[in-house]
């Protein structure tokens, strides 16, 4: 027969538990919709930006740093647009810092491990730049063919433009230097609050598809020059690129908390209700064979 007293305080247990996944539902729901709006009003210049990208690499044939002042790989901009083979890739990899979300984190780690794999199949050695407490735990303890380089915990907690910029001159600094040939995000893309879809994009080298001439302005007058133009405008679009990316990834976090904490709350009301019917039969036979051993005595004090 069950022990009353271990049921019920597994049931204590388990109502303390509902009580946690509950809080951090509601935590992440109202910070939810703040990621959402977020994501979805910064989305309109990231398509806008790009679209002045095109029309500049269509208009600017040759790229030079001639007259210009390059004291950051992120100002090296024709070496930023310069395709070459590819030896050596990094992997911007971007993860949250807390768990139970899911299997959020781990999806991400398994397409990222998955790329790896590729690279070390076709002889590419792969560079992990890992974005969140998470990405940085699971590369450590992870064997594998690509080297681990340091990892940006804080800027996961609250994406900014300041820290991605961060990110955007490490890496650049890599690029120009040739330690990496090329470097692609793997994220998450917010589809809404229910699905996020895990993502690749490239970043560098930089490629945009060059626009069609419709889309070319008759004139284009660029002041002091269009390299100069081009300077600030790379580095811009990098950079964006890679907020863009933390702020899908932020939404999708707290979009997959707060699924999987509703799925917890309901999975522990479920559990209470199934203990309580356990603790309410084990009860009744503890009543029941009570009340036999009374009668037994009685029926042996009257023999």
């Amino acid at each position: 027969m069950p022990n009353l007293k271990d049921i019920k305080s597994r049931i204590g247990s388990v109502q303390n538990t509902k009580k946690i996944t509950k809080a951090m539902k509601m935590v992440a729901a109202a910070k939810v919709k703040k990621a959402e709006n977020t994501v979805k009003a910064a989305r309109p210049f990231s398509d806008e930006l790009l679209h002045l990208f095109r029309k500049m690499l269509a208009t600017v044939e040759e790229h030079s740093t001639c007259g210009l002042k390059v004291e950051r790989g992120l100002d090296n901009y024709p070496e930023l647009l310069r395709k070459r083979e590819v030896k050596s890739e990094g992997l911007l990899v971007i993860t949250s810092n807390k768990g139970l979300a899911g299997a959020y984190n781990a999806n991400i780690v398994k397409a990222a491990l998955k790329r790896v794999r590729e690279n070390a199949e076709n002889g590419i050695k792969t560079v992990i730049y890992p974005v969140g407490q998470k990405a940085v735990s699971a590369f450590k303890h992870k064997a594998g063919d690509f080297e681990l380089k340091k990892g940006y915990i804080s800027i996961a907690n609250d994406p900014t433009a300041t820290g991605a910029n961060i990110i955007a001159e490490d890496i650049a600094e890599d690029f120009v230097n040739g330690e990496i040939d090329s470097i692609d995000i793997i994220t998450t893309h917010f589809n809404n609050m229910m699905s996020y879809s895990v993502v690749a994009w490239e970043v560098l080298p930089v490629k945009v598809e060059q626009a069609e001439k419709h889309e070319i302005d008759a004139v284009m007058e660029f002041e002091p020059s269009p390299h100069a133009v081009l300077q600030q405008l790379v580095p811009m679009y990098i950079t964006n690129s890679i907020y863009q990316a933390l702020l899908e990834a932020n939404a999708s976090e707290l979009a997959s908390r707060m699924t999987a904490m509703s799925a917890a709350s309901n999975n522990a009301e479920e559990m209470i209700t199934t203990l309580t019917i356990d603790y309410n039969k084990a009860r009744q036979a503890a009543i029941t064979q009570e009340l036999v051993e009374i009668v037994s005595g009685a029926q042996g004090v009257k023999g």
